[in-house]
């Protein structure tokens, strides 16, 4: 299947759509160093042209790769209300989705007859306010110890990492989070080491901070699946089982996973949460994504980034998670190589997640050697709190010591729910308010500081004044 077009007298010609996608994507790095990127702005624009009059059907019926991933989501699709929209054009997608009514078509199942394919199709010819605006309506509700999604909610993440695991200074992050408001989406930590051992030793300290101070939130160390499956086996208490998944079978299989694996590990911790006595329901998957990983594992089969990310969010929403998490520039320059393309990658990851009914969060955020700045992650978190992205990182003082990179603080995230009028989420906020870190949803004079919740801190004698 050819694609062909002639802009202003020059005649551009697409083999097949992997190249009308890769052509007609936004300017990126990592499509750069794949060779799969416009080699032309004039070319990218005929792709653009060209991808918004190619039909629905044509992409569902010509699938660009073919995996286990592909196979998924055929079979997570809805066939039925697929057939609705098949005669559409990608550009007619895009006015429909804009379209004030979207919504409610998008709330009544449309969002499985998208597959990713089309949602990255689409994506491609949408301007950054198109992807806000189309975003912001598309509420993703998920529960577990609490409820995250709601319409003027916006979460937050406590990312407590150290260096050593230490359990001391884990602890102390996560009470700076919570006087600042934030942990409701949950308290994860990214260990610095993947041992059984001490992944039990963390989780078993996290769940302890959370039983103690009474907050209704999950918690989770970010091992590898298995170690966390190990840990499950010695007693450790799971609440979220995490991992990072790929848009192609073979960047999974370079994570150490299978799709099969993943559909166990679900049902080992379901099970272990109906053995405990406190069943909260299905959501109890937590996924991490980011464009370029497939590249970075050379398993992205000719797709463009933004296409292989699209069918990463295929693989989530087949497992039905309480939270995916763009990590947004965190792969670092190769791929996404300053403050633009960081940016429009992370608008790009939240509106396709959420047109395809995903818990969409973003992890907004850069390596120090990436051509970006505070700005960047100030302007990106705006942006996607407006766009109801579900959560935002929270790290203490936004600089990751363990990760080395940066991210957003917990002032920046409550300085973005107090200027746009954002509340935690509901059971958390009531919490906050019952300690008097809240009064009204905003923060109390000095909650950051510790000193109008000393009976919070007074429950953790061990580690001093």
């Amino acid at each position: 299947m050819t694609f062909r077009t002639t802009l202003r007298g020059e005649t551009f010609v697409f083999a097949d759509l992997r190249e009308l996608f890769g052509r007609a994507n936004e300017p990126k790095s990592g499509d750069q160093l794949a060779g799969v990127a416009a080699r032309s702005e004039r070319e990218r624009v005929a792709a653009k042209i060209v991808l918004a009059d190619v039909s629905l059907g044509e992409i569902l019926d010509n699938p660009m790769i073919e995996d286990d991933v592909t196979e998924l989501i055929d079979r997570d699709r809805d066939v039925e209300l697929g057939t609705t929209i098949r005669g559409l054009t990608v550009g007619e997608l895009r006015e429909m989705i804009l379209a004030p009514d979207f919504v409610g078509m998008w709330a009544d199942g449309m969002s499985r007859a998208i597959t990713p394919d089309i949602a990255a199709a689409v994506t491609k010819i949408m301007g950054a306010r198109d992807l806000v605006s189309a975003s912001a309506p598309l509420r993703v509700t998920t529960s577990l110890r609490n409820t995250m999604g709601e319409t003027g909610t916006f979460g937050v993440r406590i990312q407590p990492n150290h260096p050593t695991d230490d359990i001391a200074g884990v602890t102390l992050s996560v009470l700076d989070g919570l006087l600042f408001g934030c942990g409701d989406a949950m308290i994860g930590l990214n260990p610095a080491s993947d041992d059984v051992g001490t992944v039990i030793e963390l989780q078993h300290a996290l769940r302890a901070v959370v039983d103690r101070v009474g907050a209704p939130t999950q918690t989770c160390v970010l091992a590898h699946f298995t170690t966390q499956l190990a840990a499950l086996g010695r007693g450790a208490p799971i609440d979220l089982l995490f991992q990072s998944i790929g848009g192609t079978e073979q960047t999974n299989r370079s994570f150490g996973v299978t799709l099969d694996a993943l559909v166990e590990g679900r049902e080992q911790v379901l099970e272990h949460h109906r053995t405990r006595g406190d069943f909260l329901g299905d959501n109890v998957m937590y996924f991490e994504t980011g464009q370029g990983s497939a590249l970075s594992a050379e398993a992205h089969g000719g797709l463009d980034q933004l296409a292989c990310e699209a069918r990463a969010y295929g693989v989530a929403r087949s497992f039905d998670p309480f939270l995916v998490n763009s990590v947004v520039g965190f792969i670092g320059p190769e791929y996404l190589a300053d403050s633009r393309q960081i940016m429009r990658a992370g608008l790009e990851d939240h509106f396709m997640g959420k047109l395809l009914g995903l818990p969409m969060g973003c992890d907004v955020c850069y390596t120090n050697h990436v051509d970006a700045d505070q700005d960047t992650t100030d302007q990106l978190l705006i942006l996607l709190a407006v766009a109801g992205c579900n959560f935002v990182m929270g790290v203490p003082g936004s600089d990751d010591v363990m990760l080395n990179y940066q991210s957003t603080s917990f002032h920046d995230a409550a300085g973005a729910r107090e200027l746009l009028g954002l509340r935690p989420a509901p059971e958390f906020e009531a919490w906050l308010e019952s300690v008097g870190i809240l009064s009204h949803g905003r923060l109390t004079d000095g909650a950051g500081s510790g000193t109008t919740s000393l009976p919070l801190l007074g429950a953790f004698p061990e580690l001093g004044s």
